[in-house]
């Protein structure tokens, strides 16, 4: 059990230097409004799932999906290790994708955009990354006058 522990500390730590790397690179490149957006971004995925996680409207079948990818964010076992660049973070990302597409699938969109704690610009890349599409998104966020 302890040897577990460890792995897992080994993990998120390896996970938050890598974000933090990849955060700070977009400072020193001049972006710094990216580098907020980035920063934000897997922090607010985060407090999605676990408000999906605690939504009676989400199915069990979905919840166990949304677990068990935490699980699998956590573990320092991935199908692409996160140490080779930009591949073994997009693993993740795909991983994240399914995941949310399965969610909105079984609950509609409206779930996503009612728990998101981000901005409207990173809620975009969230539905993109579930599989809605923008004009989809765009008939949702805009309605029209009330008769």
């Amino acid at each position: 059990m302890q040897a577990m522990t460890t792995w897992l500390l080994v993990a998120a730590g390896t996970l938050v230097g890598v974000y933090l790397l990849l955060t700070l690179a977009l400072v020193v490149a001049g972006r710094g409004g990216r580098a907020a957006a980035v920063a934000r971004f897997v922090p607010d995925c985060a407090v999605l799932f676990a408000r999906l996680l605690r939504d009676p409207a989400v199915p069990r079948r979905r919840k166990l999906l949304l677990g068990g990818t935490l699980l699998y964010l956590a573990s320092p076992i991935d199908l692409v290790p996160d140490l080779i660049p930009i591949a073994g973070q997009l693993d993740d990302a795909i991983v994240v994708g399914l995941v949310l597409r399965a969610v909105v699938r079984g609950t509609g969109d409206d779930v996503l955009r009612r728990h998101w704690p981000g901005t409207e610009q990173s809620l975009g890349l969230l539905l993109r990354l579930a599989g809605v599409s923008p004009s989809r998104r765009s008939a949702r966020r805009r309605p029209g006058p009330a008769p």
